[in-house]
């Protein structure tokens, strides 16, 4: 279904003691992202591909903010979209501005974000395949 609320995302300063502080203040399980400079956070036991096997739970991730991504003040809901472009374009046409365009995430999908009508930053995510 489009439109779910599929991942959260931590802007983090330093990534090190933002991880620290996850996995003491709540138990989450915190990893690198081999070739990438990214972090999974689980908050919810997984199946093998890291989707959440508890009905309403999600899992995120986290990242630096540096260079591109300085501007994310908060952290990030990420929206499953059937199209990011779509998505962009509809986010547009209602006064939203897009912050980051679609870009290819590994072979897992696709990735954009955007400020909604109020200034928030959001995500969009598209599964590949």
């Amino acid at each position: 279904m489009s439109g779910k609320v599929v991942h959260f995302e931590i802007p983090a300063d330093n990534v090190e003691r933002a991880r620290a502080f996850y996995t003491e203040a709540f138990g989450w399980q915190v990893g690198p992202v081999p070739g990438m400079n990214y972090t999974m956070v689980m908050t919810a036991p997984a199946d093998d591909q890291g989707m959440p096997t508890e009905p309403g739970a999600i899992n995120g991730g986290m990242f630096e903010r540096t260079g591109e991504w300085s501007g994310f003040k908060s952290p990030v809901i990420v929206i499953d979209v059937p199209s990011v472009d779509a998505a962009l374009k509809k986010v547009e046409e209602l006064g939203g501005t897009i912050v980051a365009p679609k870009m290819q995430v590994g072979e897992m999908g696709f990735a954009g974000y955007f400020t909604d009508s109020e200034g928030n930053v959001l995500g969009l995510w598209e599964s590949a395949g």
